[in-house]
């Protein structure tokens, strides 16, 4: 039987498909790098985390949260890569709390910075 957690993957699969790729969105754009520290409530110690996007890869900056009680949350940087991208912006940081609006909301945040190389 389906739960709400295998639902909530397959559709983050769908929307990762039906983002496009890098390079046809963005091909001024030559590589994307996250990195992160993911800080999770009860957790004693941060995880440093990046995710790494090249022109081959989808247009789909949402970030999974590692929380295995978070069902459909995660860290969406699509505004903040978008409007980088738009004003030729190299870097950025700040911090993002998970978008999940389950049972245990502002159960982890992550303080990032994103880089930007362009062709």
């Amino acid at each position: 039987m389906f739960n709400r957690n295998n639902q909530a993957k397959i559709d983050r699969k769908q929307e990762r498909l039906d983002s496009g790729f890098m390079a046809s969105h963005f091909p001024d754009v030559s590589s994307i790098v996250i990195s992160m520290l993911y800080k999770e409530k009860g957790i004693a110690n941060p995880i440093s985390r990046v995710v790494n996007f090249s022109p081959a890869s989808h247009a789909f900056f949402k970030v999974d949260c590692l929380s295995k009680d978070c069902i459909d949350g995660g860290f969406d940087m699509t505004r903040l890569i978008t409007s980088m991208i738009n004003n030729r912006s190299e870097t950025s940081s700040g911090e993002l709390g998970c978008d999940d609006s389950g049972p245990r909301p502002d159960h982890a945040n992550i303080t990032y910075e994103v880089a930007i190389q362009y062709s």
